[in-house]
Order: C-alpha cells, then sequence, then structure tokens
C-alpha cells in the first residue's frame, strides 16, 4: 500500500453521498496543494472488478472536477471503519460521505462516518447535505479546553484558505438552563466571562492570520442548537473531537456526535 502520508485520502461506497464527499475532498486536496487518495473498501474480494469500476469513476469525476489534481485510486479489503481509521494515522485529513447506500456490502459510509470522526487521529470531514456552499463563513466551537484550542487553529486555518469569515461560537455553562432562582447579575457576570475567555482563545491566533475577519457569538442556548443556527449558510463546521473545558455544556464530545447528526453543512472533527 503506497502511503497517504500528506494527502487528502477519501472513503467511497458508490453512493450519491460518498461522490459528493469525494468531490469535496477533491476540492479540499486543491486547496492544500495536497494529493488525493480514493479509498473504496470492500469484505468481497469476489466483487474486485465491480469495485475497481466504481472507484475508477469516482476517479474520472473528481479529475473533471479538479483540473491537474494528483490523484490515487484503490480497492482495499477489510472492515471499512477500521481501514479507514489506519489510514488517518499517516493522512493530512480524512473525509466520508454523512451516509450512504453503496453498491457493495461491506461498504457502506453511513454506518461508519461516527466511528471514523470519533478515532482517527488526522482531522476527519463529514460531507453534509446536497452540496457545499461555495461562499459563507467557517463556524467553529470553543470552550477553553486542550481540544477546543485546536479546533479553532484548525479552523483560522480553513478559513484563510478559503478567504472566509470566521465565526467563533462558545456556550454558556450548563448551570445557565438549569432551572431555579438566577438573579440578574449573576447571568450578566457568566456572559462577560464568557466574552472575555472567547475573546482570549481568538486573539490567540489572530496574529497568524491577520487577514481572516472574526465575530464572536456566546449563545445562550445548548450548543449543539448554537453551532447549527451558525452554520445555516457556512462552508465548515469545525469541533474538537472531544474536550473538558471549563465551561462543561460544550463538551466537544457530544456536540461532535450532536452536529454529525444536525449540521447543515460539512463538519470536520480535529483531533487534539
Amino acid at each position: 500500500m503506497a502511503r497517504e502520508e500528506q494527502s487528502v485520502v477519501v472513503g467511497v461506497d458508490g453512493s450519491g453521498a460518498s461522490a459528493r464527499a469525494a468531490l469535496w475532498a477533491a476540492a479540499e486536496a486543491v486547496r492544500l496543494s495536497v494529493p488525493l487518495r480514493l479509498v473504496l473498501v470492500s469484505d468481497d474480494p469476489a466483487r474486485e472488478p465491480y469495485a475497481k469500476e466504481l472507484v475508477h469513476d469516482i476517479d474520472a469525476r473528481c479529475r473533471h472536477a479538479a483540473g491537474e489534481l494528483d490523484i490515487v485510486d484503490e480497492v482495499a479489503y477489510g472492515h471499512p471503519a477500521a481501514e479507514l481509521v489506519h489510514r488517518s494515522e499517516s493522512a493530512r485529513l480524512l473525509v466520508v460521505g454523512s451516509h450512504g447506500h453503496g453498491a457493495l456490502r461491506g461498504a457502506l459510509l453511513g454506518s461508519i462516518s461516527a466511528a471514523v470522526a470519533a478515532h482517527a487521529t488526522s482531522p476527519v470531514v463529514v460531507v453534509r447535505g446536497v452540496g457545499p456552499a461555495k461562499s459563507g463563513p467557517v463556524v467553529v466551537g470553543v470552550d477553553d479546553s486542550p481540544g477546543s484550542r485546536t479546533a479553532l487553529h484548525y479552523a483560522f486555518d480553513a478559513a484563510n484558505r478559503r478567504s472566509s469569515e470566521l465565526v467563533a461560537v462558545q456556550a454558556l455553562p450548563n448551570s445557565y438552563f438549569t432551572p431555579g432562582p438566577h438573579d440578574g447579575p449573576d447571568r450578566d457576570k457568566l456572559f462577560t466571562q464568557a466574552e472575555l475567555r472567547l475573546a482570549e482563545q481568538v486573539s490567540a491566533w489572530s496574529d497568524a492570520y491577520p487577514e481572516v475577519a472574526v465575530r464572536r457569538i456566546v449563545s445562550n442556548v445548548p450548543p449543539v442548537t448554537a453551532l447549527c443556527d451558525a452554520a445555516q449558510h457556512a462552508q465548515l463546521l469545525v469541533v474538537g473531537q472531544r474536550g473538558r473545558g471549563g465551561f462543561t455544556a460544550l463538551r466537544l464530545g457530544s456536540v461532535a456526535r450532536g452536529v454529525l447528526h444536525r449540521a447543515p453543512c460539512p463538519v470536520a472533527v480535529v483531533p487534539r
């Protein structure tokens, strides 16, 4: 197996969702100036000719869309999630569709996208929606955890490559939503503290990416709702793989799972 190091690896299965993921991955490989590797994972070696035909067809579509991009395609055998997670160890980025009904048994990416996002060692993009937006911001969830800070760096870089605005979203702590007596000054203090922490985290990367315009949002709704609302017209929504920030409402393990189910745009899940 050729090394995937510094390439964008995309899992395909013959479904429309995986084809959209492949086209998204091709565009991202162009932005990153790295090769694209198309991988179809099957558990049925007897269907290798058909599998090769499928992956070659997606290869041709990506070449048509991306021009001179360096593309390699292959058929691999085994468990799709395990094989793609293994590929993530040397990939620049791993891309999958959000759901699929592939023509090959054992290659249904929809059933494994969450597992790949949870266990991959590279960033993973799950391509959601009927077609990614060609404009709009990059949205990132922030919670002051180490995982969140890594996600923020990734989001700045993604926004910079797209020449787009970055929208940084921080949700308030769980205590804000707990029924009971909360007087006004406590809520005001909570909100002010969240605004200050968000500003501090954003400023840590603003000097490195001076061309990226940043909009900060401190939200008083649950984090998955806040992120999905902010991402309605976004090119990409970025979250950490998991987190344990002081703002416990935005624990990125559960938030990542939530946005993978509800986001209106591609979701990047970034490991620490």
